[in-house]
């Protein structure tokens, strides 16, 4: 039956075939079907149980891979859409509605959605007229002509209105019409944002738990957010099993300064991706808006002042795997960028200096390549050594950071801003601080020289740490310090009045922000000013139930307390929210951090009659190799790229293995296409019934063929990186880098986990 379906499957996609036998690993339905899914799709739970989209089809289970594809797409979760539409087509070959989906799950990637929409419009004859109306609009949009952009949205969601016109029942048209509406609007403003709203009061009128919440919270977040409230309590509750729709909540709450709520529904969604991931054995920057919201959540925690938690999941996502197309260091909106600035903002926020300097030029506080990144540790350190005493370290960090500034001014080696202009940015409160260098308190337009602010900051600490006559003058010229942290500077030199306007400014700035209302708290005792320093530690008493103990802010107001006649633990348990619907425990969702699962183990014949078995290299990592026979020249290239380098894998203690999809006189053929040697220098085994490539996921499912595999398994049997395409993983250097990297990280942050916990008092 499989056989059947592959068959009539591929003869769907004559159309796109190509003309000559694919090579290895690549799809023979064309180029479009090489990047996507491979694997099969299964029926996920929490996708939207209120999507209704009937399709043309007798195929029960199609109906049901359509319509969680249309809910995947309504989460932005197009990767999972595509493969459930592709699931369809593999049920029901004539469903042209299918290859619609996939189109519309690549709104992205243009190339890739003309060819399907061609499929689509090439079996339209088997389509209702409702499903042409939805075919036919997107093959406009996608047309070979030349209009302009604008004017292919426009059409496009004209488009939408005639179907919502001819089928006033269809709440999925009146859901996509509201959609791109708000999507389009860069090229046509929308010119009425109640009237989109009252289109999406129709679809919550028939569905009041649809997935179109996420719309409603897009289209008026930056606008009037309060509007989104309603569905700010029901997006993540309407399509659980999707983390972005636990995230869009967060968008509505931060901006309306509710940042406890916000943390919350961010870690949702960081807990839904961690487990999909981990199930699924997906990279965590493969995943649409995973960084950006991790690095958001970070923020969030910091306003709320669950330091520890912040500081692990910063750690964590500089722990992440790394991969050259998704995520490394000089990628601004990877996990790694991310969680180094976000790492490095909490730890000067919240002055843990101890934990600045035990970090620094370890893997976390690496030292960077990009001058912006490297300004920003060391102006950390430079920070931490003031604070610290260490008067003469200070005097070098400020050689560094003066010849480092001149580097960004001459290379223009500047990286932009952690949250700029993207779509997930565009999205962000404004008062979100990207604390490139540090500089937490700035907005999101970084100074235009990082470099020469944190120049003029370091110099003037030097200066106060000299008690020189110049250090005021310095201190007022410094521009980009945060003002909590130049309040407490203005103090040290005696210049009160200046420490208190800035102080008083920083709070002004940070509606519902723990740090500068207690760093305001702290400048204003030391003024003297009692009844004012009570009046704001009662402010504060209120937004500070989930503030750590360990936090050095709360031992210091300990004693403040203490003296305007309040409880040494000042803190008040922090109340929940009781218009954000049903939440379920955070911890049904899904773990807090990513951690790598457990490969599976193998016993596969070798060479000369020998067995090979990844418990052969239990107690020590290996890098293990899918290849797809001696007659893939691919294949062959990796093995001959990768074995000059395996005394070098070797000498960090990694081992390599290579398993072929083939038989196993196989393996004699490709020991004799070794080029620097008689053979490769390392075994290989043979998996001729691919039951391993399967179990590996090392397998098109839709097309019944092995892929390409490359995997980094440490010496507990865990996980902890892979790649699987169309085309083998050529990059020997970068995979042994990373494979170091990766093996000196621990692999549970648990116990720190346990300790954050136990530090903060409040509800979740």
């Amino acid at each position: 039956m499989k056989k059947t379906i592959v068959l009539l499957l591929a003869l769907a996609f004559a159309s796109a075939a190509r003309a000559d036998h694919p090579d290895p690993g690549h799809s023979a339905l064309g180029d479009a079907f090489d990047e996507g899914p491979r694997q099969a799709a299964v029926l996920m739970p929490g996708t939207g149980d209120a999507v209704k989209f009937p399709i043309t089809t007798a195929n029960p289970l199609a109906q049901k891979f359509f319509t969680q594809g249309v809910g995947q797409i309504h989460g932005f979760w197009f990767f999972e859409a595509e493969r459930s539409f592709r699931q369809v087509a593999a049920l029901d070959t004539n469903c042209a509605i299918a290859y619609w989906g996939m189109a519309l799950a690549n709104f992205n990637n243009e190339k890739r959605a003309k060819e399907f929409i061609k499929s689509a419009t090439a079996k339209r004859s088997h389509a209702s007229k409702r499903e042409q109306f939805y075919i036919d609009g997107l093959a406009k949009f996608y047309s070979d002509d030349k209009r302009e952009k604008k004017v292919r949205e426009r059409e496009f969601i004209r488009s939408l209105e005639a179907v919502v016109q001819d089928f006033p029942d269809d709440t999925e048209a009146k859901a996509f019409l509201a959609r791109y509406i708000w999507e389009y609007r860069s090229n046509n403003p929308i010119n009425s944002h109640q009237a989109v709203d009252t289109i999406l009061n129709e679809v919550f009128r028939a569905e009041p738990m649809h997935p179109a919440h996420h719309f409603r919270i897009h289209l008026w977040n930056g606008e009037k957010d309060a509007r989104a409230l309603e569905s700010a309590a029901r997006c993540g509750q309407s399509a659980p099993g999707i983390a972005h729709m636990w995230h869009m909540s967060g968008h509505t709450y931060s901006s309306l300064k509710r940042y406890g709520d916000a943390a919350w529904q961010q870690e949702a969604s960081a807990r839904t991706d961690h487990a999909h991931m981990m199930k699924y054995w997906v990279l965590p920057d493969q995943i649409h808006n995973y960084a950006h919201n991790n690095e958001w959540l970070i923020r969030d925690l910091n306003h709320v002042g669950r330091v520890r938690d912040a500081v692990e999941l910063a750690k964590n996502m500089i722990e992440l795997p790394r991969h050259p197309k998704w995520n490394t260091p000089d990628k601004a909106r990877g996990s790694a960028s991310y969680g180094r600035t976000r790492l490095l903002d909490t730890l000067v926020r919240y002055e843990l200096w101890d934990d600045v300097l035990a970090l620094n030029k370890t893997a976390y506080l690496e030292p960077a390549t990009n001058a912006t990144a490297e300004i920003a540790r060391v102006r950390a350190v430079g920070l931490a050594q003031f604070h610290q005493g260490e008067t003469l370290t200070l005097k070098e960090t400020l050689a560094t950071l003066e010849t480092l500034a001149k580097k960004e001014t001459s290379t223009g080696n500047r990286r932009r801003p952690a949250n700029a202009s993207t779509n997930q940015a565009k999205a962000a409160p404004a008062s979100a601080s990207t604390g490139q260098a540090s500089g937490y308190g700035s907005s999101t337009n970084a100074p235009a020289k990082l470099g020469s602010g944190a120049v003029a900051e370091i110099k003037a600490l030097l200066a106060i740490a000299e008690n020189a006559t110049n250090a005021l003058a310095l201190l007022d010229a410094a521009k980009d310090i945060p003002k909590d942290r130049q309040a407490k500077y203005y103090l040290r030199l005696g210049a009160n009045d200046k420490a208190e306007q800035a102080a008083l400014a920083a709070v002004k700035g940070a509606t519902n922000e723990v740090q500068p209302l207690a760093a305001c708290i702290e400048v204003l005792t030391t003024l003297g000013k009692a009844a004012e320093a009570r009046k704001r530690l009662e402010q504060l008493r209120k937004i500070a139930g989930h503030l750590d103990s360990t936090a050095p802010i709360y031992s210091r107001l300990g004693d403040v307390a203490q003296n305007l006649g309040l409880p040494r633990d000042w803190r008040q348990p922090a109340v929940a929210s009781a218009d954000v619907g049903v939440r379920p425990p955070l911890d049904s969702l899904g773990p807090i951090h990513w951690t790598p699962t457990s490969a599976p183990d193998w016993t596969l014949p070798g060479e000369n009659t020998a067995k090979v078995s990844l418990a052969d290299f239990r107690g020590k990592p290996v890098i293990v190799f899918f290849y797809l026979g001696a007659e893939c020249l691919h294949c062959v290239e990796q093995l001959n790229a990768f074995a000059p380098l395996a005394t070098d894998f070797t000498e960090a203690g990694i081992s390599l293995v290579a398993i072929d999809g083939g038989p196993l006189s196989d393996l004699a053929k490709t020991h004799s296409k070794c080029k620097s040697g008689d053979k490769f220098p390392f075994p290989l085994a043979c998996d001729e019934k691919l039951a391993v490539f399967k179990q590996w996921r090392c397998f098109d499912d839709f097309e019944d063929i092995p892929l390409h595999g490359t995997f980094l398994v440490d010496g507990a049997g865990r996980l902890r990186w892979l790649d699987i395409s169309y085309q083998p993983f050529m990059d020997v250097k970068f995979l042994l880098a990373e494979a170091k990297r990766l093996l000196n990280l621990p692999v549970t942050r648990a116990a720190a986990v346990d300790g954050a916990k136990a530090a903060r008092r409040g509800g979740e």
